[in-house]
């Protein structure tokens, strides 16, 4: 499939990196901000990328580290890639990651090859920022797999108009299942917010080829996000 390498202008003026995916049917398609893990826009992200546009989306994946390191791509298997991953992760600033999300979501708003509705779907951190997507800015739907801190975050959700979907390991490793609880209880009333929880399974089990991958968990995730984009986006089966 092609794709190709955009540049995208922040909210400062500066430019950031994505890998852009156009959508395998011709004309004008729903688009979606694909939100990286810690480790960069890699080949897991771009094969994520290049599968939903596949499916009939318009696809961007930004990269959101270039304030410290531009160009990230590194895989999840030795300990100097865990360390290399965490230590970025750690020196990420929030706030312009949600100000160049929002960036991107106008760029791709505004480009030929989209309807103009717009979803996003991160992982790891990037289920973090959609979650804060949702809360911050005017995305048509959000999709969260195994987000991170939550609980520093839940006020905002007063905050969200359109449709968010989380999924959740309860096995989680980065997320203890108080602070599951936590959460599920705080979103539990908000009629915007859908919740699914998966039994046994610990974070990034829909991460083909990581430690926690289950094929079964990751294909039932990944039916239920497709089909709420397809719902909240308007694509055709």
């Amino acid at each position: 499939m092609s794709h190709l390498n955009v540049t995208i202008k922040s909210f400062d003026g500066a430019t950031l990196g994505g890998y852009f995916a156009p959508p395998g049917n011709p004309g004008p398609a729903p688009g979606i901000v694909l939100i990286q893990e810690i480790f960069g826009v890699n080949a897991v992200m771009r094969d994520m990328a290049d599968s939903l546009a596949g499916q009939g989306f318009a696809v961007v994946c930004p990269d959101l580290f270039w304030r410290q390191q531009p160009g990230v791509d590194i895989g999840d298997k030795s300990q100097a890639e865990w360390d290399q991953a965490f230590a970025l992760f750690g020196g990420f600033d929030v706030d312009l990651g949600i100000a160049d999300l929002i960036a991107t979501l106008d760029w791709l708003r505004a480009h030929r090859a989209t309807t103009g509705r717009i979803g996003t779907v991160g992982y790891c951190l990037g289920g973090q920022l959609a979650y804060l997507m949702a809360c911050r800015s005017e995305v048509d739907a959000a999709v969260g797999y195994y987000a991170v801190r939550l609980t520093e975050f839940m006020d905002e959700a007063a905050r969200i108009t359109n449709p968010l979907l989380l999924h959740v390991a309860r096995e989680d490793e980065f997320v203890p299942g108080a602070d599951q609880d936590k959460v599920a209880a705080a979103f539990a009333d908000n009629p915007h917010i859908a919740l699914h929880r998966y039994d046994g399974l610990g974070h990034a089990f829909a991460r083909p080829g990581g430690a926690h991958y289950d094929e079964a968990a990751a294909g039932l995730a990944n039916r239920r996000t497709l089909d709420f984009f397809r719902r909240h986006l308007g694509t055709k089966p």
